[in-house]
């Protein structure tokens, strides 16, 4: 068991984290944390249990063993209200996810009238609001069969800030985009950081990695191989593995 300081300000700490599916362990023993307002980015190759980790921290996967702290609860706990705890960590998937029978209002508005228990006119108020912060107010009333794979993560986007989380989490969002989209939704994630938002992005754009983030972490066989500020890891790693697939990535 590793034993890593964690400081006071983290509202996401990671310590010893293990996950196994039958007899394959994707995680071994994973140790970090995030602190508030701070963007985090999460590489590796596919099948080095990024996602995995991701969606352990909001219960979508149950750790096999190991600790995840949020803000002041332990989110793998019996204890945890699985509900209320998404309700504060929002995340946006590879897929969309959306509704197809909803409109991108619709999308949004959705948890906010369940989870919150809002009235149409304030749930609509709240969605309108925030599909204008992704630049969707003109697409309210387009059903996402209508919708560029670009536009659907944006309403994407835009469903999971309306429930004021306290931390998102992507995981892999723009790697089902046709190339020309990806920028679309680079651009919300990143005007996203600029307002402080905590953010732990799983993520193949290496540019946005370099430029948006805080801290990089990188995963090698279900471990954190390597991880520190982006200039470290991408400019003076102190790994060859970490070097080599930063080199195949960006090449």
């Amino acid at each position: 068991m590793v034993d890593i300081s964690m400081p006071p300000d983290a509202i996401i700490r990671i310590k010893n984290l293990k996950k196994v599916f039958g007899e394959n362990t994707v995680l071994h023993d994973i140790n970090f944390y995030c602190r508030k307002g701070q963007v985090i980015s999460v590489l590796g190759p596919s099948g080095s249990g990024k996602s995995t980790m991701l969606r352990c921290i909001n219960l979508l996967e149950e750790p096999t063993s190991g600790e995840i702290w949020f803000e002041d609860q332990m989110v793998n706990s019996p204890e945890t209200d699985v509900d209320h705890l998404r309700a504060k960590i929002g995340m946006v998937f590879q897929q969309f996810n959306l509704f197809p029978h909803l409109t991108a209002l619709g999308n949004v508005e959705l948890a906010l009238k369940k989870v919150h228990k809002m009235d149409k006119e304030q749930a609509e108020t709240v969605a309108l609001a925030q599909l204008e912060k992704v630049g969707l107010l003109d697409r309210a009333d387009f059903l996402p069969s209508q919708l560029s794979g670009g536009q659907a993560q944006r309403v994407a986007i835009a469903r999971a800030l309306a429930m004021e989380p306290h931390v998102m989490l992507f995981d892999e969002a723009t790697s089902a985009l046709d190339p020309s989209l990806v920028r679309d939704v680079l651009d919300v994630m990143r005007d996203l950081a600029k307002s402080g938002m905590t953010m732990i992005v799983v993520t193949h754009e290496m540019a946005f990695a370099h430029d948006v983030s805080d801290h990089v972490v990188f995963m090698e066989g279900g471990i954190v191989y390597e991880q520190g500020t982006p200039e470290k890891i991408f400019d003076h790693p102190d790994r060859e593995r970490t070097r080599e697939f930063l080199q195949g990535m960006i090449n």
